[in-house]
């Protein structure tokens, strides 16, 4: 049995991710294909408590260095609990985040740099690399207004707290775009830029034709 892809989705906060993962999967299974769908931080019982932690407003004193390391955490345990079982049974598995989000956000966002999150990367994490990465490439500030907003409805509907990362500067953002891009630059084979400013159906089109080239599978009926 071949091994499975792994498909990753990237980009800021209230770029439209989530619902792109969905639209995605819902046309590879029209094309015949059974994906994963998974996320982080989160994927497992235990990635999802160590989530709660990350993203709460309550937590709002945390060392960047206590968030990376829960960041890794919570993905050591994703990457054996889920995304290696599932390629060794030759499944596509599609990944909201993965470590290239570590960079951006804690290595460009809160300055601690590449070189500790690839180094964790490679020790914790055996150095799995995703074989398609999608960048949804977005403008800033009308990214995180849509992600406020969210979150916000979500926090008043009593359904989560997710704000955390919300709630930082215009400036922490801009380092986090610009730390997306330069991983985008440095692994162009790996890292495909999506311009994410389009419509829903428009983004989805790119993706699709992108994993679909990249899965060799042709458009369903």
């Amino acid at each position: 049995m071949s091994r499975g892809k792994f498909i990753t989705i990237e980009g800021l906060d209230g770029c439209g991710k989530s619902t792109q993962l969905e639209k995605l999967a819902d046309a590879l299974r029209r094309d015949g294909l059974q994906p994963v769908v998974t996320r982080e931080p989160g994927g497992t019982a235990t990635g999802d408590k160590i989530r709660g932690i990350l993203l709460s407003s309550g937590t709002a004193n945390l060392s960047p260095f206590a968030e990376l390391a829960l960041m890794f955490a919570s993905r050591a345990q994703h990457i054996q609990e889920v995304i290696q079982p599932a390629l060794a049974a030759g499944t596509v598995v599609l990944c909201d985040r993965f470590t290239d989000s570590t960079e951006a956000y804690q290595g460009g966002g809160r300055k601690l740099g590449s070189e500790p999150v690839l180094q964790l990367h490679r020790i914790l994490c055996g150095n799995l690399q995703p074989d398609l990465t999608i960048l949804m490439d977005s403008d800033v500030a009308a990214s995180v207004e849509r992600a406020r907003r969210r979150n916000k409805s979500r926090s008043e509907n009593a359904e989560s707290d997710e704000n955390r990362f919300e709630q930082e500067s215009r400036a922490f953002f801009e380092r986090v775009r610009t730390a997306y891009l330069a991983i985008a630059r440095r692994e162009p084979q790996r890292v495909t830029v999506i311009d994410a400013r389009g419509t829903a159906d428009e983004t989805h089109a790119q993706i699709l034709d992108v994993v679909r080239r990249k899965l060799k599978v042709a458009k369903s009926a």
